[in-house]
């Protein structure tokens, strides 16, 4: 190889490197743009009177497109718009056809860029292309094919045309640079040739590195054929069908490949084709990571997953610190979340998400970033299988519908614009794993807080036909144990901002229309779901939450009580064991709720508890008895751990007489009125009209009453009715519950002018 084959205009305006040979031909040269680092122009180009044109910086080259045949520029920052599929560039094969090339030449001034950019074009294995591989040489520092042979780097050089493809190499060993490597992209992964703009193009990665680091990300396409082999028109969901965008979203193939036979160098090359940057193996911590995760036996994709958000965020800082320093905060603040039997902190992230763009499942200390939960309902076990899946490392079986699949529902929650989900089969670990030990251990923590990954998120996407499954709905369906509005978890997964209907289909429920201005449809399950839909439950106060939970159905009963636990809204939780009996849970779960919530059963449940506690209901009573409708808080009930004991410190009538409630009413809907009878301190009696709106008698007796609330007259307090319970007074303070009834404003201001009635009080309940 003589040096002077290589020479090059040093003004920049003709970089076409042609052996005399070769002047006859056309090449594509990529070359390096001067005024911005790690950017490269493309040209079609000869040795001979080539069209000069500019293109600026962030202009879509399809705005320019090929000028009389001949010339055609194409703006490449940091190269990663070229897109390695074994069928495609991001400057398309038909393109290259049009130009009538054969050949492709790149230039660089950087040889680890180049090295790089070779692996790339290598890996397209294009049948008719041949890549050139050209290093620069100046007169000050000349750079000769023995000092790249030096970096173990095999360029290819003119006198080396290859006229075949260029096929994988797996047969490398770990620690060789492979150039003629596995593709980067496989055929189900292409460009799309719509001019039309992404619809994605203000997601995270396009905008922050459109507009942080000036790389303009390439569009890309999955499909169902080319990630299940089923073919696109025969998928029923038509968002499960493809997906185009400009994420950096890679197929299953590479997500598949296992890092041992891509080598570090290997893997290195497709991080940066994938996120259009250019580390190298020097640039701090990337050496020692890609070798651990190469230890760890890692593949692509949970390399990929795993380092995705430190890759560009912290370049020039060490990645595996970072990733170090997150991983330990995440343990220490899971450790610190339980004390004993108990939760101190329910408002934990997940311990794991899917990460959509990777197709793995990773912790969520890797990523830190929104996660959006779905919701789905459990379709019956003969309709399931159980699948083992590198999704999610294969650590235990993910059961799945028969007839679903987790590529395609991949596909749908990437067009709905998702990145990171979190979906309970693949992120909470599930029995029949390797780990039965770990699971039990993590579902103490885990389950009970699952709640709060719904409720933080507020969007929720909702299965309402089974995972992954086309939404679909007939007689009977709504009645069924495995119907999404039947099942116990779904109370807290309901979204409380905006709910995303998976499954959707062109002609399925959610597109039929009322055929009445009353919202009634051509059929009567179709109203009847639509209206549950409408007036699904969204409100968090107890009484709500219970009386949705009342027609729901788990395989386990425990769970029922699990489900309910972050929708209390609980200061700390119960840990989560499946063997617990129902009143066991139930009692655990009450004694964490917030003492306002709790005030609600002693302040507004009429009636008396049948267990071992009197003034709240126990978990048999708050499933089969029909619950108050919430209308404020009236006072807290504060618990005490270590004596168990639930008390309150209000205002109290030690005495007073209730007459006229004794009867119950025939008439639902009806309050009925009494009186309560006190004497002042100057002994006087007196009588205030009081009422119920429950049907439980009360027998004419003397009671002790307490009320919740301050005694406040101005003009701007509200004057809405205040709630009392009834009881009896016990030894040692104690206040046995027998119910409750309702004083209007007026009459409690008459109350408070009263001497000697009301005074404040410790009560304990029992």
């Amino acid at each position: 190889m003589h040096s002077e084959a290589w020479k090059y205009a040093a003004d920049g305006k003709d970089q076409a490197l042609i052996f005399e040979e070769y002047s006859s031909r056309e090449f594509l040269v990529l070359y390096e743009d001067n005024t911005t680092p790690d950017s490269y122009h493309c040209r079609k180009r000869s040795i001979a009177g080539i069209k000069k044109r500019s293109v600026p910086i962030g202009v879509d080259w399809r705005q320019h497109g090929i000028i009389n045949g001949e010339c055609m520029d194409l703006l490449c920052p940091g190269f990663h718009h070229v897109d390695s599929s074994s069928s495609s560039l991001r400057f398309p094969v038909q393109y290259l056809e049009r130009l009538e090339i054969e050949n492709i030449l790149i230039y660089s001034e950087n040889v680890s860029a180049l090295v790089r950019h070779q692996v790339v074009f290598e890996t397209l294995a294009l049948p008719k292309y041949s890549t050139f591989m050209i290093p620069p040489t100046t007169n000050d520092s000349a750079l000769s094919m023995d000092s790249v042979s030096d970096q173990d780097t095999d360029i290819i050089s003119p006198s080396k045309l290859q006229r075949e493809p260029v096929y994988p190499n797996v047969s490398s060993t770990p620690d060789e640079t492979i150039l003629e490597a596995t593709p980067c992209f496989s055929s189900d992964v292409r460009p799309d040739l719509s001019p039309k703009p992404a619809s994605d193009d203000d997601n995270f990665y396009v905008r922050n590195y459109r507009d942080d680091w000036g790389i303009t990300l390439p569009r890309i396409t999955i499909s169902a054929f080319t990630e299940t082999g089923q073919a696109e028109e025969s998928i029923q969901v038509p968002k499960q069908r493809r997906y185009t965008g400009r994420r950096p979203v890679i197929p299953s193939s590479l997500a598949d490949a296992p890092c041992a036979s891509l080598g570090v160098q290997g893997v290195l090359d497709r991080l940066n084709v994938t996120l259009g940057t250019s580390h190298t193996l020097d640039t701090p911590s990337v050496l020692p990571l890609l070798k651990e995760c190469i230890e760890k036996d890692f593949d692509f994709g949970t390399v990929y997953g795993h380092l995705r958000e430190v890759w560009n965020t912290h370049r020039g800082r060490n990645m595996q610190d970072e990733l170090r320093r997150r991983e330990e905060e995440d343990r220490e603040l899971r450790r610190r979340a339980l004390a004993g039997n108990m939760i101190v902190n329910p408002n934990l992230d997940p311990r794991r998400v899917w990460d959509l763009y990777s197709n793995r499942v990773v912790p969520y200390w890797a990523v830190e970033k929104l996660t959006r939960p779905i919701s789905h309902a459990w379709v019956d076990e003969k309709d399931r299988v159980n699948v083992l899946t590198p999704i999610n490392g294969k650590e235990w079986p993910v059961p799945i519908p028969k007839d679903a699949n987790l590529n395609l529902i991949r596909i749908e929650m990437l067009n709905f614009g998702q990145e990171y989900m979190w979906l309970d089969v693949i992120c909470l670990r599930q029995k029949g794993g390797l780990r039965e030990d770990l699971r039990v251990e993590e579902w103490k923590l885990d389950v009970p807080t699952i709640g709060w990954i719904y409720q933080r998120y507020l969007v929720v996407v909702i299965y309402l036909s089974g995972f992954g499954r086309p939404f679909s709905l007939k007689e009977g369906d709504l009645d069924s144990n495995q119907c999404w509005f039947r099942r116990a978890w779904t109370v807290q997964e309901v979204g409380f901002e905006e709910r995303i209907i998976a499954g959707d289909t062109l002609d399925g429920p959610m597109h039929e229309k009322p055929i009445d201005s009353n919202g009634h449809y051509e059929t009567a399950v179709l109203t009847r779901f639509h209206k549950q839909l409408e007036t699904l439950h969204r409100q968090q106060d107890i009484f709500s939450v219970l009386t949705a939970m009342q027609n729901r159905v788990s395989t386990n009963p425990v769970d029922k009580v699990a489900g309910l636990a972050i929708p209390m809204d609980p200061t700390v939780l119960p840990t989560y064991y499946e063997s617990r009996s129902l009143e066991d849970a139930w009692t655990a779960l009450i004694n964490t709720t917030h003492g306002w919530d709790r005030g609600l059963f002693l302040f507004q449940y009429p009636g008396v508890g049948l267990g071992c506690k009197k003034w709240r209901p126990t978990w048999d009573q708050v499933m089969s008895e029909p619950l108050p409708a919430f209308i404020k808080y009236f006072g807290s009930v504060e618990y005490d751990d270590e004596s168990d004991e639930d008390w309150v410190d209000v205002f109290c009538i030690e005495k007073g007489i209730l007459r006229g409630l004794d009867v119950a009413s025939t008439d639902k809907g009806i309050d009925r009125w009494g009186e309560l009878v006190v004497k002042d301190a100057a002994g006087t009696t007196h009588a205030l009209k009081i009422r119920v709106a429950h049907q439980f008698p009360i027998p004419e007796d003397v009671y002790t009453l307490i009320y919740g609330q301050r005694f406040t007259f101005s003009a701007h307090t509200r004057r809405d009715p205040k709630n009392w319970a009834v009881g009896r007074r016990m030894p040692e303070q104690k206040f046995q519950k027998v119910s409750v009834f309702v004083m209007d404003w007026e009459e409690l201001k008459r109350l408070h002018g009263l001497r000697g009635v009301v005074v404040k009080s410790r009560n304990i309940l029992v």
